[in-house]
């Protein structure tokens, strides 16, 4: 009888759609089994490296319903498991209005104005007991309470309409670099000394797998997200620290006798993994490999391999960007990992034809704007100015002996946000303006971004310096999920987010011939660095942030604490 390893995993769900992901031990027919059995839908599974996937298509189902579903192998009844206290795990339809401006998907279950969208990165995969529930200043592996945790502790006593309609992972959903004792037990055993990278790195699609199977198999984690829809999107440690940082370092790592099995690993497991739940039925059709693979996975291994190293070394390879219509609001998700150019004076967070793709999915008349970054677009004044300074000083700006010493401190201290790629940072705000200022459709509400990456969470909010618009520009970061910064590490991110490292940095740019942005912004509160998860409602035009967080004394009972919480009223600022 074949075994369920990950899953039911939900991902896609649109008004008559749902796509639910799964990994066996064996070959087998996943089906995915609701109550009007017309709808109930089959997958055969394919094999990829001795690996069983499969993704089930649900279409046709009935508008506006919250479903309960079981999931069978060749038959057998395998999730949930008989004795499982939790709900039983559902599919949310979106609803569907005879309102014209409805999106093809349809308008959420609560109503076409209404989402509650939860988000947040950074986690990482250790047990749920001493001493990983401690601090980090009170032992080292410590990892505190886990976030998503507490928030299925919380669901499990809310009803259907009071739980998330989306669960966005903006990246970090695994630490390749930062391996657990399960996994790194796993490597014991797999390597010979001395072989491959460091001992607490993965090496290939094997320990990938390992690396999934371990993050995704808790029973809370595994009924939230058979429960909520899901979308991810990679950040660095998905593949190795500091990942397409700079061209220097991409040279060097590529250098690496085991660098080139490592990412035909990451892109492997992450295409089967993370990307393909990000695709409607509709992308999936459209997905050439995965049909091929669909039909016939015999040299499976080899034609992802060859995929994987094209997506390493072509920017225009592949794309991971995707987008979602949910009710009135547009979540457009954009590769700024995989997708860099790194030529310098020449470096793009995205390409050029990424900024196409955005352009295009921009269109259109809705009441919110979401783009999904896992790299914050807006960072604390005082390091947006440094790392445009530390970039301009890569460039020559004060000759190659400082190049050389701004690259060294580039690479050092992860100087690679958005303001570390000054062309493609205003080509976003030229964008934005345009959005704002009705070029693309009617203005909307909010242009949010959200993003992860930085282990702490704040509400910043921009206002542009050609002149006011009505629509409100934000960013929303919440991080880490499960990672969380010591005290120094702490301190040094206060430091850079204090008004007077924001004046000296900003003096360093115009030195360094950095122009002034075309927008600025400020922080709503000061950061927050706990373990945390953030969710961004919206009814109608008006939305609200929440930021909660765990604390380490609720090990034994998670739970959700306030950090933030504030409503965003169309053209009310926010008050500081």
């Amino acid at each position: 009888m074949p075994r369920l390893l990950i899953g039911p995993l939900l991902r896609y769900v649109s008004d008559t759609e749902a796509t639910v992901w799964v990994e066996t031990d064996a070959p087998c027919t996943v089906e995915i089994r609701l109550p009007d059995a017309a709808a109930s839908a089959t997958a055969d599974t394919f094999c990829v490296a001795g690996h069983h996937f499969g993704l089930v298509v649900c279409e046709g189902l009935p508008c506006g319903r919250t479903l309960p579903y079981t999931t069978h192998l060749d038959g057998d009844h395998v999730w949930p498991q008989a004795d499982d206290p939790r709900p039983p795990c559902v599919i949310r339809t979106h609803a569907r209005t005879d309102d014209p401006d409805d999106p093809p998907g349809g308008s959420l279950g609560r109503g076409g104005g209404q989402l509650q969208l939860a988000f947040g990165s950074c986690r990482v995969s250790a047990p749920h007991e001493e001493p990983y529930t401690l601090a980090k200043d009170e032992d080292p592996e410590g990892r505190e309470v886990d976030a998503l945790l507490a928030l299925t502790e919380r669901m499990r006593s809310q009803a259907p309409e009071q739980w998330p309609d989306l669960l966005l992972l903006l990246g970090d959903q695994v630490y390749a670099d930062e391996v657990s004792p399960r996994t790194e037990e796993l490597i014991e055993r797999r390597r010979s000394p001395g072989e491959g990278p460091p001992r607490e790195e993965v090496a290939d699609f094997e320990e990938y797998m390992a690396l999934y199977q371990e993050s995704w198999s808790d029973p809370s984690l595994r009924w939230l997200m058979s429960t909520v829809a899901t979308a991810m999107i990679f950040d660095d440690h998905d593949v190795h620290d500091d990942w397409n940082t700079s061209e220097a370092w991409r040279t060097r790592i590529r250098a690496k006798p085991w660098w080139e099995e490592r990412i035909v690993g990451a892109f492997t497991s992450y295409w089967l993994c993370q990307h393909l739940g990000n695709l409607s039925p509709a992308g999936l059709r459209a997905e050439k490999l995965f049909c091929a693979l669909q039909q016939d996975d015999t040299d499976a291994d080899e034609r992802l391999a060859v995929f994987a190293r094209q997506a390493d070394e072509e920017t225009a390879s592949a794309r991971w960007s995707f987008r979602r219509d949910l009710g009135r609001t547009r979540l457009l998700v954009l590769d700024s990992r995989a997708g860099r150019v790194l030529t310098p004076g020449a470096r793009q967070m995205i390409s050029d034809r990424e900024f196409a793709w955005m352009r295009e999915n921009a269109r259109g008349d809705y009441d919110h704007l979401l783009i999904g970054t896992s790299v914050p677009f807006m960072l604390a004044p005082g390091l947006h100015h440094f790392e445009a300074f530390n970039e301009a000083l890569c460039d020559g700006a004060w000759g190659r002996p400082a190049a050389w010493l701004a690259e060294k401190v580039r690479q050092g201290i992860d100087l690679e946000h958005w303001p570390a790629f000054q062309d493609s940072f205003t080509e976003m705000s030229r964008l934005i303006e345009a959005i704002a200022r009705g070029e693309y459709g009617s203005p909307p509400a909010t242009i949010t971004f959200l993003s992860g990456d930085v282990h702490h969470a704040y509400l910043a909010e921009a206002r542009l310096r050609s002149g006011p618009v009505d629509t409100r520009i934000l960013q929303a970061v919440c991080s880490p999920v499960r990672n969380p910064l010591s005290a120094n590490e702490q301190r040094a991110q206060k430091l850079g987010s204090s008004r007077g490292m924001a004046a000296a940095t900003r003096r360093l740019a115009r030195w360094a011939g950095v122009g002034e942005p075309r927008l600025w912004w400020s922080f709503a509160q000061p950061p927050t660095f706990d373990n945390q998860i953030a969710e961004w409602s919206v009814d109608g035009r008006s939305a609200r942030l929440r930021i909660e967080r765990t604390l380490p004394e609720d090990r034994d009972a998670p739970k959700l604490h306030g950090s933030l919480d504030l409503t965003i009223e169309p053209s009310s600022p926010i008050p500081r």
